[in-house]
């Protein structure tokens, strides 16, 4: 029998509520906050400008 094993990620809780997921520092914003950021918007090939994030206790963190 195969059997994988699944790295658990470092969390690691800064000021501000910024979080450090491994080695990426990531910024909290709430919903209000979002629509002064990239966030959502593509670019002209359709990618997505802002890639690295995720949804936490009320925030939405994106990678600084």
């Amino acid at each position: 029998m195969n059997k994988k094993y699944i790295n658990m990620q470092t969390i690691k809780h800064l000021k501000n509520n910024y979080i450090q997921l491994n080695k990426t520092i990531y910024r909290p914003y709430t919903i209000c906050q979002l629509a002064d950021t990239k966030f959502g918007q593509v670019d002209e090939n359709g990618y997505s400008l802002i890639s690295e994030w995720f949804n936490y206790k009320g925030f939405t963190y994106v990678a600084v």
